[in-house]
């Protein structure tokens, strides 16, 4: 299981609150973020399109990707994550960006 912590609207809009957890197939090899947001929307469908476009599976601007205290947002999508991510012991983290003054 993926550890998954969502920000405060995302929650909101998925009616959850703390971190969720998804199921990821990893025998077809490494999880990637990819697959973590392909799970997080099969499993909350309310979240298709808020996080990535739904045509292009390109990241939402004001959206950005964290784990292992380092920011993923600007990697691949198809990078493996790390290891402490796959084994539960550290969350993939989505946040909602702030911009303006």
């Amino acid at each position: 299981m993926i550890r998954v912590v969502l920000p405060a609207h995302l929650k909101n809009l998925a009616h959850v609150s703390g971190e969720v957890q998804v199921q990821v197939d990893d025998s077809a090899g490494p999880v990637t973020q990819h697959m973590v947001l392909k799970a997080l929307e099969t499993q909350y469908p309310m979240l298709l399109g808020t996080i990535r476009d739904r045509h292009t599976g390109q990241r939402r601007a004001f959206v950005r990707f964290y784990a292992c205290e380092q920011d993923l947002s600007n990697e691949s999508p198809e990078t493996p994550l790390p290891d402490r991510v796959v084994s539960g012991q550290e969350p993939f983290i989505i946040l909602g960006a702030m911009a303006g003054g």
